[in-house]
């Protein structure tokens, strides 16, 4: 039995959809769709992983970097899915199936938030406020994975700006508490 999405979901998918149709249009010119899918798969985990393992060689207090953007980042991914379990909100490409084009498998059936961009917009803050000269590979990154993840049908808007302010009141929450 598939739970019932939130009325303001199927209100957002209206006004959304048009939006996600032409953006994924755009996935007919192979190197932007290339581009996006590269940047997708880099924010599944290998970029972040790699980031938290560098903590050592980037700062003096890299070991207890590790540490705290480890625990940081399972304990957002943990509220993320119990979020995306309780509020069902399935991804444009299925609910307008025909309307907008997906350009990369799917993981799961729903779409709110944005996992990816909410540890892309996590990891980072926690950049800015650590090792800020890392902050023009970083930002340029996190960019491009929140826009892939509309680019390939994948969200919605509304699910990569609530991922990213999630990600953002994780990641202040670990420089209140941890430093």
């Amino acid at each position: 039995m598939r739970p019932r999405p939130l009325v303001v979901f199927d209100r957002l998918d209206l006004l959304e959809w048009q939006l996600c149709q032409r953006v994924t249009r755009l996935n007919l010119f192979r190197p932007w769709r290339i581009t996006l899918q590269a940047a997708s798969r880099l924010g599944d985990w290998p970029i972040w992983v790699l980031l938290i393992a560098a903590q050592p060689w980037l700062q003096a207090d890299g070991t207890w970097r590790i540490v705290q953007y480890s625990s940081i980042a399972l304990a957002a991914m943990a509220v993320y899915r119990l979020i995306k379990t309780r509020l069902c909100r399935e991804r444009p490409f299925i609910t307008y199936l025909g309307g907008v084009h997906c350009g990369e498998p799917a993981r799961d059936r729903y779409s709110f938030p944005s996992g990816h961009t909410m540890h892309a917009v996590l990891f980072s803050v926690l950049v800015a406020a650590h090792t800020p000269w890392l902050l023009p590979i970083v930002l340029p990154l996190a960019l491009l994975i929140a826009i892939s993840r509309v680019g390939l049908g994948l969200h919605y808007i509304s699910d990569v700006i609530a991922g990213g302010a999630i990600g953002y009141g994780f990641a202040f929450l670990s420089l209140y508490w941890m430093g």
